[in-house]
């Protein structure tokens, strides 16, 4: 059973926190969300700074592991690169949230270290994934910059989805970052995007 109550409590703090849009969330609100009794979230992860490092580690657990599948069956640089950016947008990662999620926990970073750590850990494998296609595509420099800009236009896409209302439009996300792939390389530009 402390499996499925503590994925329960880190599922019920996405949750929270979304609805919440920020990490002000009790640990007895969270409890509540999930079935289980305030004693009992605090039985399992201590502190509420240790569920939330937790479901940070969760999010980055699954990203990770979708990236890792979703690269294993790349059979090319280009498309090695465009499953990192499919990926970020997929159904999965890009639910409202996961979004709101996200985005607290990149403000929360400025005062705590070990999501500060966390979101390093993030923006590590993001690169190297990255880096994995364009490294084959281009020059280094120019590799490691287009990872970085491309990085750039995930975190930004997902921060400026965060502030709107409604559902996430992952397929005009990812004609974004696509298009701006294909110009760098040099590729004729998506319709969808211009």
């Amino acid at each position: 059973m402390e499996p499925l109550r503590r994925r329960a409590l880190i599922d019920a703090t996405i949750s929270a926190i979304g609805e919440r849009g920020s990490l002000d969330v009790t640990m007895s609100e969270i409890a509540g969300r999930a079935g289980v009794s305030s004693a009992l979230a605090h039985h399992y992860f201590g502190a509420k700074d240790e569920l939330l490092q937790a479901t940070m580690r969760h999010l980055l657990a699954e990203l990770n592991a979708d990236a890792r599948q979703a690269l294993a069956t790349a059979r090319s640089p280009r498309e090695r690169v465009s499953a990192v950016i499919a990926i970020n947008f997929s159904d999965k990662q890009f639910q409202p949230e996961t979004i709101a999620a996200w985005l607290a926990f990149y403000v929360e970073a400025q005062k705590s270290q070990a999501l500060r750590r966390l979101l390093r850990i993030y923006a590590r494998r993001l690169h190297s994934n990255l880096m994995s296609g364009l490294s084959a595509l281009v020059t280094g420099a120019e590799a490691e910059r287009a990872a970085e800009a491309i990085a750039a236009l995930i975190d930004g896409l997902y921060i400026r989805r965060a502030l709107k209302d409604g559902t996430p439009n992952a397929a005009s996300a990812i004609a974004i970052v696509e298009d701006y792939v294909a110009g760098m390389l040099g590729e004729p530009r998506s319709r969808e995007s211009n």
